[in-house]
């Protein structure tokens, strides 16, 4: 008897610019479930179905693809934060306005490295891109990437009087630092074990204590 082979599956076509935002969205992805390492080109190609050359009119090696998926993730997480601010209910007092959106931003920032480890720790790996650089690819909806955002509510707390004008200069990467560190405890260091109702807490008092600083 005869075996028949099974036929070839069928290989996905695209139109131009289509198969940059599959190989994309494939990186992505993989970033998502294994951070920045797990971001392979040929791995990408195989999930978007096509052959690892066909990948190089678009990305030139791993490094682009990275790059490409890491500017994604920065504007996911300035999305994020900007649904947090949007949240915010409405304040009389300008100079409390001004102190929960600082609030909001480190608040969010938190919960989508917990939500999102592995696209957080990709957003933040190593590159000549930096999250400083206003880069519209690492931009949320308002065109402002999640180092912007941070910096126009420090703007803003010092046109209110919330921060003196004299603490204002490199505020921002206070603030920066101190959430960011507080992040990877979570996510990667011996503060992972703890549950959301117990790391809610501890955010919102090192939130505390970078208001305080900075005041």
């Amino acid at each position: 008897m005869t075996t028949v082979p099974d036929p070839p599956a069928p290989r996905a076509t695209y139109r131009h610019g289509d198969l940059r935002r599959a190989l994309l969205a494939a990186g992505i992805e993989l970033a998502r479930d294994g951070g920045p390492e797990a971001v392979v080109l040929r791995e990408a190609t195989r999930r978007a179905g096509v052959v690892p050359n066909a990948a190089y009119r678009h990305f030139a090696n791993r490094d682009a693809l990275l790059q490409a998926v890491r500017a994604a993730a920065l504007s996911e997480l300035a999305s994020a934060i900007e649904r947090e601010l949007a949240g915010l209910r409405r304040r009389r007092d300008p100079v409390q306005a001004a102190r929960d959106r600082l609030r909001a931003i480190g608040t969010a920032y938190v919960h989508y490295a917990q939500a999102e480890p592995g696209l957080f720790r990709t957003a933040f790996s190593a590159s000549d891109r930096q999250p400083t650089d206003p880069d519209p690819e690492m931009a949320g909806g308002s065109g402002l990437n999640p180092f912007q955002l941070l910096g126009a509510v420090l703007d803003q707390m010092v046109a209110v009087g919330a921060l003196p004008p004299t603490r204002r200069p490199g505020a921002e990467y206070l603030a920066w630092s101190s959430v960011h560190g507080l992040a990877m405890l979570l996510i990667d260091g011996p503060l992972q074990t703890m549950s959301a109702a117990e790391s809610g807490p501890v955010v919102q008092a090192l939130l505390s204590m970078v208001e305080r600083g900075l005041a």
